[in-house]
């Protein structure tokens, strides 16, 4: 294990959206195995992105009276900054518009073109303008009244003259291929959903769209007068993502690929692209990776459902480690699973608040109290509690490898939870709050919170490609100087490694306890409004009520952590909530001059009606409220 290669990818994300709850739970499921990896000492390369060609962008561009590109490069840019915000590692972020890309795509399209593998001729059918493809006669015959069962929207007929790929002709050979390499998709009841379906014929792909009614794509390098179909231009992100076909270490990275998909596209990535390699020469990735939908209220959560959760609401609300570990918790990878954010807080209480939480805190009180804030000595085996303690302790470290070299985080933090439950345990036999008044047991005190140390240590060792914070905030508080470069893992694999006389400190509560709140005002939620954005008529402008507050005064709200309360004269006395407590003590907040928007609609937030928004910036992860430079009178408009 370790010193090899790993890539991962995911899908890259249509920019018809902005970051959602599908979205991130692929993204944070890449990022884990990516960190994990890193952590065994592997050379992890991330890969992510964003899709930017095609029917859909060009049809918003019309109907938003923008272009394409302005469409792209905005909604990419949220990506982007949405998880550089939820502290997701990528090493490349791609996008389909990128030169390089372009590039790529049209190598391949004259390579199976020269080849002989693509032809042209007419076609008409029905057609899902959202799904951006031609449904087939097995699948119109599934359909009632011919309506996309996904976007709930009819399909169109069209018929025109376009390029097709000879997908039929591989797939006896993709069949073969899937049935000889049991790991090429898993988990195992998506490869049999695909052998499933390479049982009957396979048509051959349309991979083109003619200008006079699509413009927005990649030109196919032998016809002009052709656009690349954003399927055959999207899949091919793989490739130009670590340098195909220049680099020539390409092959090397190619050879450990991983992609992680959902269900909703195991066709795309389990027939279309291996088909597509197979024709273009190349050798087929290492494994296609398949979890399932998140469902609230048995409803697929996203855009195509108006079900939309977005990921950095969740952080603002409840943080960005307890919002990943429920993700990764509550998922059994390859299955759908409900969502809700009652579930969230429960999950996150009992496993991280009331178990982990507290045995760190219990453990780290006690060695403050009893050694002096210190890693003791370890001691020699001083009976069969403490060797089953240590024996049950490496033995979930090992059951935690196992899960994630199985695709199975959930399993994984099962495991790291069981060495809470086992440590907690241990407490309880041992009792070393009764060993520090007897002196006969000062020894054996010592051993049982050395091995609880060791414990925590191991379990920050473990957390790391879960929750990196966490990890490194358990790791720091028992003393632990973190090994440099690669095979980290190993030193969850043994007992013993924390030095005697090493500094630790209690700190503050590992994870609060979290409570179900409103959906928060605080403004420094980034949201697509934080990109550039379409240009607005000077009326709508006109219509925003700004105007100068003075705050007379400002306290907090009890249970909130955000927000603050405060009396502001903008010509009359109003109550305004405003998320600024992560910046401003409340006093800080009186006799400040501010802008505030007067004529948003009244909200109730935590129980109180907020009339009007203080208005503010988060930079840097800093906040300030907007000022003016010279004294103004309150309630003086801002123009």
């Amino acid at each position: 294990m370790g010193n090899s290669l790993y890539y991962v990818t995911t899908p890259i994300y249509y920019v018809n959206a902005e970051p959602h709850l599908g979205h991130t739970y692929t993204t944070l499921a890449a990022d884990t195995f990516a960190r994990y990896h890193e952590l065994v000492g592997d050379d992890a390369f991330f890969l992510t992105g964003t899709d930017e060609h095609g029917d859909k962008i060009a049809r918003a561009a019309t109907e938003q009276g923008t272009t394409p590109q302005l469409i792209a490069d905005r909604v990419s840019a949220l990506f982007r900054k949405t998880w550089k915000e939820c502290g997701i590692s990528f090493d490349r972020f791609i996008r389909t518009t990128d030169p390089q890309h372009v590039r790529t795509v049209k190598y391949v399209l004259q390579k199976v073109f020269d080849k002989g593998e693509v032809y042209k001729a007419e076609y008409g059918g029905y057609y899902c303008f959202g799904c951006e493809r031609y449904f087939t006669q097995t699948e119109l015959d599934e359909l009632e009244d011919k309506v996309c069962p996904d976007h709930k929207k009819p399909l169109e007929y069209v018929k025109e003259e376009n390029y097709f790929f000879k997908m039929s002709k591989y797939r006896d050979a993709l069949r073969d291929y899937i049935e000889s390499h049991p790991g090429f998709i898993r988990p195992e009841r998506y490869k049999n959903e695909v052998l499933g379906f390479l049982k009957e014929p396979l048509d051959d792909l349309c991979i083109s769209r003619p200008k006079s009614r699509l413009t927005w794509g990649i030109e196919l390098p032998f016809d002009k007068d052709f656009v690349t179909y954003v399927w055959f231009d999207a899949l091919l992100n793989y490739l130009t993502g670590i340098g195909y076909p220049d680099d020539p270490d390409w092959k090397v990275r190619w050879a450990v690929c991983e992609h992680i998909i959902g269900k909703d596209i195991l066709k795309t990535h389990a027939v279309y692209w291996p088909t597509m390699l197979m024709a273009a020469g190349v050798p087929l990735f290492k494994t296609l990776s398949v979890h399932g939908f998140w469902k609230q209220k048995e409803s697929k959560i996203a855009k195509s459902t108006g079900n939309v959760v977005r990921p950095l609401e969740m952080k603002a609300k409840y943080g960005m480690e307890a919002f990943r570990y429920y993700l990764l918790k509550d998922m059994v990878f390859g299955l759908d699973a409900s969502y809700s954010e009652e579930a969230l807080v429960q999950r996150v209480n009992a496993d991280l608040a009331n178990n982990l939480g507290n045995m760190v805190n219990r453990v780290l009180n006690m060695a403050e109290k009893y050694v002096g804030g210190i890693v003791p000595q370890r001691g020699d085996s001083l009976g069969e509690v403490h060797e089953a303690f240590k024996k049950e302790t490496l033995s979930a470290a090992g059951n935690v490898m196992a899960a994630m070299e199985e695709i199975k985080p959930s399993r994984a933090l099962d495991a790291i939870i069981r060495i809470a439950d086992s440590a907690n345990r241990y407490i309880v036999a041992t009792e070393p709050f009764r060993m520090v008044k007897d002196d006969e047991k000062k020894e054996e005190l010592e051993h049982v919170l050395y091995n609880l140390l060791e414990c925590i240590r191991i379990i920050g060792i473990l957390l790391s490609p879960f929750l990196p914070r966490t990890s490194k905030e358990l790791l720091s508080r028992v003393g632990w100087k973190s090994v440099e470069g690669r095979d980290h893992i190993a030193a969850a694999g043994q007992f013993g490694l924390l030095q005697p006389g090493s500094k630790v400190y209690k700190g503050g509560p590992l994870f609060d306890r979290l409570e179900i709140t409103s959906v928060t005002n605080d403004r420094d939620m980034p949201k697509e409004s934080d990109h550039p954005a379409a240009l607005i008529d000077f009326d709508l402008w006109e219509k925003l009520d700004l105007r100068i507050g003075l705050v007379k005064t400002a306290e907090p709200i009890p249970k909130s952590k955000k927000l603050l309360k405060l009396q502001v004269d903008i010509g009359e006395v109003r109550t305004v909530v405003a998320g600024m407590a992560k910046y401003y003590a409340p006093e800080e907040l009186v006799g400040k001059s501010v802008v505030v928007l007067a004529n948003l609609k009244p909200a109730k937030l935590m129980g109180i009606e907020s009339r009007g928004m203080v208005l503010a910036v988060v930079s840097g992860g800093r906040g300030s409220v907007l000022t003016t430079d010279r004294q103004s009178v309150p309630g003086s408009k801002v123009s």
